[in-house]
């Protein structure tokens, strides 16, 4: 299996007497799926941040794929102005979206609607497809389905398992019971 992400010996704080991290190390490979897990505050989002580039390790590697972020709330990651449609469009090509309406339950029209008009739900589902639209080796998924129900939770992350064969994912949770259930591995900050 390919490998999509290598952090290996990564030290990391915003100042030098407060690391978050020092000497982490973590290897995904496509097809697996790893849950990052720990209090609010340790730095699970902060790990994104640095696989995707935004922040830069004191010390050690991170060499990632190519990479798409799933956000935990679906309301700050659209602009609330423009259809859904015209968003992913800016960031990925919508040609292959006929793909994916069916394997995450949506209705095209949505696409057409600006983001105040959708459920959490419906609109946590569109941040997913415009992730997996950007064809993405590595998904990284920061509490997917913590403004969600628990039956809509157990079938978001059904749905994005659907696609795990095409990527690796990287999850962070609170949800103890979700990591155990869908994790290959859980790695505790």
């Amino acid at each position: 299996m390919k490998e999509v992400l290598h952090v290996t010996n990564m030290t990391f704080g915003f100042s030098k007497e407060m690391l978050l991290f020092q000497a982490f190390s973590l290897r995904l490979k496509r097809g697996e799926i790893k849950a990052i897990v720990g209090k609010s505050g340790i730095g699970k989002s902060t790990l994104f941040a640095l696989i995707l580039g935004h922040l830069k390790p004191l010390k050690g590697t991170i060499v990632a794929a190519r990479a798409s972020e799933v956000f935990q709330d679906p309301y700050s990651s659209f602009h609330p102005s423009y259809t859904i449609g015209n968003q992913i469009a800016d960031v990925a090509s919508l040609e292959a979206v006929s793909e994916y309406l069916d394997d995450l339950n949506i209705d095209g029209t949505l696409l057409e609607k600006l983001p105040h008009e959708l459920s959490g739900g419906q609109l946590q589902r569109c941040s997913i497809l415009r992730a997996l639209l950007m064809k993405p080796d590595l998904l990284l998924l920061d509490e997917p389905t913590s403004a969600l129900d628990n039956v809509i939770q157990l079938d978001v992350m059904k749905m994005l398992l659907k696609f795990l064969p095409q990527m690796g994912m990287l999850l962070i949770t609170h949800e103890i019971d979700i990591a155990a259930w869908c994790a290959d591995d859980i790695i505790e900050l």
